[in-house]
């Protein structure tokens, strides 16, 4: 599979100048995060040239990673599904999510039907052990899974973390094999 970080977020700009939480719930991308969302769809699209033929996008129910997975949709031509596994590490402001009715309406296109209404994290104070249970619980289901190599996943940096012990930032992309809990930088 694919694992794509999403773009820049509203967040991400404040945070990574001043490593202090803005405060912002479920923020968007920026203009750069857009950016970087088109150029990973179109590495995705040399990756379907190349011979990987990618037939769905899984997305974190975030703002800023449904935003991502659009601009991969639209550009590819796939479909969306909401996966609640690939979540970001709930420890910010920026972790607590809207509410799936609220994302129903911003996404009518996509089916949030077994998304509970407040689906997030209780509070930010998610430990690193229910995070790696949640990533392990994620990478057996799609180990399990037929067609894991054709799946992108639009997901977040401490869940990519914890998923395969490396650091991406955004819009970078990561091949992932879930059955040997292998990955590299796309393209190597």
């Amino acid at each position: 599979m694919i694992l794509v970080r999403h773009g820049q977020s509203e967040f991400n700009v404040v945070y990574s100048q001043t490593r202090v939480d803005p405060g912002i719930p479920d923020p968007r991308l920026t203009e750069e995060g857009h950016r970087q969302a088109r150029l990973a769809a179109e590495r995705l699209a040399a990756e379907r040239l190349a011979g990987r033929d990618l037939t769905l996008i899984l997305s974190s129910p975030y703002t800023r990673a449904l935003q991502t997975a659009q601009i991969l949709a639209d550009a590819l031509d796939l479909p969306i599904a909401i996966e609640p596994m690939v979540r970001e590490h709930c420890r910010f402001h920026c972790d607590v999510g809207s509410l799936r009715s609220e994302l129903a309406l911003a996404w009518p296109a996509l089916d949030f039907g077994t998304l509970p209404e407040r689906w997030w994290h209780g509070a930010l104070d998610e430990t690193e052990e229910e995070l790696a249970r949640r990533s392990r619980h994620f990478r057996e289901h799609m180990a399990g899974r037929e067609n894991w190599d054709r799946i992108a996943v639009v997901t977040h940096w401490g869940f990519i973390r914890s998923l395969t012990g490396t650091q991406v930032t955004n819009g970078e992309l990561l091949s992932f094999d879930p059955v040997q809990g292998s990955a590299s930088p796309l393209g190597t």
